[in-house]
């Protein structure tokens, strides 16, 4: 009766949240496949777009790590969704929407074992198995196209470009769009950075009116007077000088406190401030440069200076812009005017600038060792050149991965279709839970081509029973059969040219298996809604003592709460 009447023992604080078991789970896969269905129709490239609309505008798109961010999901099982589409967009580019369908289906086969009382770990044990064998099949399979000619290897890499672009807005534009993807990697020089890339977008014009710089292009900074006289172009070259410091004459502090005893001393001091910057502006104009940038501000006085000896200078120029211009030019930013020597200088074969659209921009190009290139992206709606920003981004992430990574696979729903062929296959040869977890496996790579279909218009299950019957008949000849999206058909899709990397592939089968293991690994959930709340909701409990009222005694007060 003693042990009957214990108090229970409470180890969580009052109105914590807990879930646990497979009904927890369950509810985690639930909530994933609803964040699938709203991706699962921007596959393809007869794919749907989303229109999102937030606090920072309207976007419309189909592409799947944008949709994913702009989604903002709060639930926590779902949120590792959106992590693996992130990461897929970082590391490869492309497949954002795959890795996350794919996930979607993997759980979605799991859910079934789970309420026919097969247990997460045996799931989790059997995806990982079959992940590890479908990424070594993809890797023997994947054509190598590391020994071909310049040429060859060119137009590899426009075909991989295109086949990114085709579920893109701007797939009217592939080949054109993919030829500029190929154009600006090729002048990043070894180390390929992406940061080395510069997107501009400017409102206005055609699609077709987009240009690839070879070299850097910013938008005209904010200046002073004094500009309008400044020379706009040097065609027979530049020395450019590039700072990180203030060439203009400072305000007084209002603190500040200077003693003097006899009048003119006032005008020492000020002439002193004027010797200053009259100093540093000698020093630049003695460098030989013709062209000064700064990372800060650039004031009248300077402006002023600068044109009357013929030099162009720009203040307040973006990080990212004098960074590229860095790497174009071979300049080096200095943070002071002192001892600046030839070597510091860069050099471009022309500079100008140039009236596009609305809008002043400076051109510098002909750089002789350029490891830099500039998009100037145009338009007639803002969402559409900002689709085709991302578009782009995509594309030239895509050549990057294929330019150091030669081997390519077949599009199109093929190389799912292969590796769910050969899946079964080693399924027969096993024995146990583990044949039907990988058989299974097998069935949740058959969703690629599915979808695919389906959201090109063509019957999914028709289709999908020819690419099982030409993958099973023909062999090794007929393991590129992939969905033709366009003649809503199939089709032989390395023939065609629809070429994918090999590691957008195997990076997708690997966040998609880790994923669904992990969300199959997570039996409890804990959930606090105190730590839901922002911080600083509590209310203040100080009294202030001071008695003030004018007495000389001074005013008390409590501490100070942030109120949100």
């Amino acid at each position: 009766m003693a042990g009957m009447m214990r108090p229970p023992i409470i180890l969580l604080k009052d109105g914590t949240d807990t879930s646990q078991g497979k009904s927890q789970i369950i509810s985690n896969i639930n909530a994933c496949q609803a964040v699938v269905q709203i991706v699962k129709s921007t596959l393809g490239p007869r794919g749907m777009d989303k229109l999102i609309e937030d606090s920072s505008g309207t976007t419309i798109t189909n592409d799947g790590a944008t949709v994913m961010k702009k989604l903002n999901i709060v639930h926590p099982a779902a949120r590792i969704l959106v992590d693996i589409s992130k990461a897929q967009d970082n590391e490869v580019g492309d497949g954002t929407t795959s890795v996350v369908v794919l996930a979607g289906e993997l759980l979605k086969e799991a859910k079934n074992f789970l309420e026919d009382g097969l247990v997460a770990p045996q799931i989790i044990k059997g995806y990982r198995a079959a992940c590890s064998l479908a990424v070594q099949k993809l890797l023997d399979m994947a054509v190598d196209l590391k020994n071909t000619s310049p040429e060859e290897k060119r137009s590899m890499l426009i075909k991989c470009a295109e086949t990114t672009l085709n579920s893109k807005l701007v797939a009217d534009y592939k080949t054109f769009f993919a030829e500029m993807s190929v154009d600006a990697v090729s002048m990043l020089g070894e180390d390929l950075s992406m940061s080395s890339v510069g997107m501009k977008k400017i409102t206005g014009g055609s699609v077709t009116d987009t240009l690839l710089v070879e070299g850097v292009a910013f938008k005209k900074c904010f200046s002073y007077a004094g500009f309008e006289q400044q020379p706009k172009s040097f065609k027979d070259g530049a020395k450019i000088l590039l700072l990180n410091l203030e060439l203009e004459l400072k305000a007084e502090k209002d603190n500040a406190e200077v003693r003097i005893t006899d009048p003119d001393q006032y005008q020492s001091i000020v002439d002193a401030e004027w010797n200053i910057i009259y100093e540093k502006l000698d020093l630049i104009a003695k460098s030989g440069a013709n062209v000064v940038l700064s990372r800060l501000a650039i004031g009248d006085l300077a402006t002023q200076y600068f044109a009357d000896r013929n030099i162009f200078c720009a203040g307040r120029v973006e990080v990212e812009d004098l960074e590229r211009t860095r790497r174009a030019t071979g300049a080096e930013v200095q943070t002071t005017v002192q001892g600046i020597t030839s070597s510091v200088l860069g050099t471009c074969g022309s500079f100008e600038e140039r009236q596009i659209g609305a809008e002043r921009w400076n051109f510098m190009t002909k750089c002789a060792n350029t490891k830099t290139a500039t998009i100037v992206i145009r338009g007639g709606a803002q969402q559409f050149i900002d689709e085709a920003e991302r578009s782009l981004n995509d594309s030239i992430m895509i050549v990057r991965r294929a330019m150091k990574n030669t081997k390519v696979v077949g599009g199109g729903g093929a190389i799912e279709m292969e590796l769910s062929r050969y899946l079964r296959e080693y399924a027969r040869t096993i024995s146990g839970k583990q044949q039907l977890v990988i058989n299974y496996f097998a069935r949740a790579l058959e969703v690629i081509p599915m979808t695919l279909s389906q959201n090109s218009g063509a019957d999914g299950t028709r289709i999908l029973n020819q690419l099982r019957q030409k993958h099973a008949a023909a062999g090794p000849e007929g393991r590129w059969i992939g969905v033709d999206c366009t003649n809503r058909a199939v089709c032989d899709t390395f023939a065609n040219y629809i070429w994918e990397p090999v590691v957008v592939k195997e990076s997708a089968l690997n966040a998609a298996a880790e994923a669904a293991c992990l969300i199959l690994s997570i039996d409890e959930t804990v959930k606090n809604p105190q730590s839901e709340q922002p911080q600083g909701g509590g209310k203040g409990k100080g009294k202030g003592m001071g008695k003030g009222m004018g007495k000389g005694k001074g005013r008390g007060r409590g501490p100070r709460v942030l109120q949100r």
